[in-house]
């Protein structure tokens, strides 16, 4: 069994008290986690003992930088289990990952008249970079609908598919309902149908054990600072036939192999995709934070979550005035987004930040699902391994304060 508690005092960040002297009850992870000591220490050791600018250094420094970026690179293919580590492409995050796709393989493949089918959950990261690609090459965007209960309608999205679906964008978790989708099914009738399929996993990976090869989707799409790690660096996995066969996105250093007058030859995988001096210490940083999910156990993490938010929608269902969004707690991750019955979202968590209790209101770049929801906006509480009960208790606690403070 997961102990949170054990777990907490391994992050510096929360043991602190904010405003009047409150302990902070951070419960904004599906925007972003907090790091663990030992990988905070990892960014301090790179950063003062192995710093260089990475590949075709001609010293002891670079090359000792140069090794452990390519470590970093096998212990995320091992993580995901990739079939070799030539598949795994260093992003500025889940967007910059994606945007990769939709420039390189999409503009490389489609035309007018194809579709890309896409799902009334997605974050704007997984929209937008496919309605631009659409715009540019006379694509066809489509959507698959949700249940009433915010599960993705799979009889919907086989209706949807057809032998002019070419490319299918799916969340494997959405970030404002939590909703699990069946992202193996979505692959399966995808490649039935000859689509290419895009997972954004971003809200899957840092909770679940993700496996590339069972899943056999093309690419997967996914953040370090969701999972305990730091921002500003992204994986993108893509199956190693279809990354040879693109053109790359960006161009500059690294990426090639020649450069004449007369024009360039590209470096092979996955360098061709990695343009300009990358995020170094960050990606040095990873397998800190990989190791640390493994040491706890990504089963148990999962588990942990599940229990936690199962309280969490018994505890809320107390209080009266709180619509639940989405899914039961079974078929979903560590989130819960809910609006309170003649409260605005922001006034909500603003109270709630008074309180020490932080957790995100908006549309949380989901505009087209809040749409179809028929809400301009939600609360959100997103759970994570160092979570407790006990930060359940002091979030209802805290949301019955601002329901009896605004009347």
């Amino acid at each position: 069994m997961l102990d949170a508690t054990a777990l907490k005092r391994d992050f510096p960040v929360l043991q602190q008290t904010v405003h009047n002297n409150v302990p902070l009850v951070y419960l904004d992870n599906a925007a972003s986690s907090q790091k663990p000591q030992s990988v905070i220490d990892a960014l301090s050791k790179i950063d003062s003992t192995v710093y260089a600018n990475v590949h075709r250094g001609a010293h002891w420094l670079s090359d000792e930088s140069t090794a452990l970026y390519e470590e970093s690179r096998d212990a995320v293919a091992q993580f995901i289990n990739a079939a070799n580590a030539r598949e795994i492409v260093f992003t500025t995050g889940t967007t910059g990952a994606i945007n990769i796709v939709a420039r390189s393989w999409g503009e490389a493949n489609l035309q007018q008249g194809d579709e890309i089918l896409l799902t009334r959950l997605e974050h704007h990261s997984n929209i937008v970079p496919w309605q631009q690609l659409a715009q540019r090459t006379g694509a066809t965007l489509k959507w698959c609908d949700i249940t009433q209960d915010g599960q993705l309608d799979l009889e919907d999205f086989k209706q949807a598919l057809s032998e002019r679906t070419k490319l299918v964008a799916c969340t494997m978790a959405s970030n404002v309902l939590g909703t699990y989708t069946p992202a193996k099914e979505v692959t399966e009738l995808s490649h039935a149908a000859g689509a290419v399929v895009v997972l954004d996993a971003a809200q899957a990976a840092p909770h679940r054990l993700l496996d590339v090869q069972d899943l056999d989707a093309d690419f997967v799409a996914f953040s370090a600072h969701k999972m305990l790690g730091p921002s500003g660096i992204g994986i993108l996995y893509g199956k190693e036939s279809l990354l040879e066969a693109m053109p790359p996105f960006l161009g500059g250093g690294s990426m090639i192999n020649v450069v004449t007058e007369e024009g360039f030859t590209t470096a092979g995988l996955p360098a061709k995709f990695e343009a300009g001096t990358p995020a170094i210490s960050p990606v040095l940083a990873l397998p800190a934070c990989l190791e640390y999910l493994q040491n706890v156990g990504m089963e148990l993490i999962q588990q942990h979550e599940h229990e936690l938010v199962s309280y969490a929608h018994e505890r809320l269902a107390t209080l009266g005035r709180i619509n639940i969004l989405g899914p039961e707690p079974s078929k979903k991750a560590g989130v819960i987004s809910f609006t309170v019955d003649d409260l605005h979202p922001h006034d909500l968590t603003h109270a709630l930040d008074n309180q020490g209790v932080a957790i995100r209101a908006g549309h949380h770049c989901a505009m087209p699902l809040h749409q179809r929801l028929g809400i301009p906006a939600s609360a959100r509480a997103s759970f994570y391994l160092y979570n407790t009960r006990d930060d359940v208790d002091k979030l209802v606690a805290a949301i019955d304060k601002a329901i009896q403070l605004f009347g």
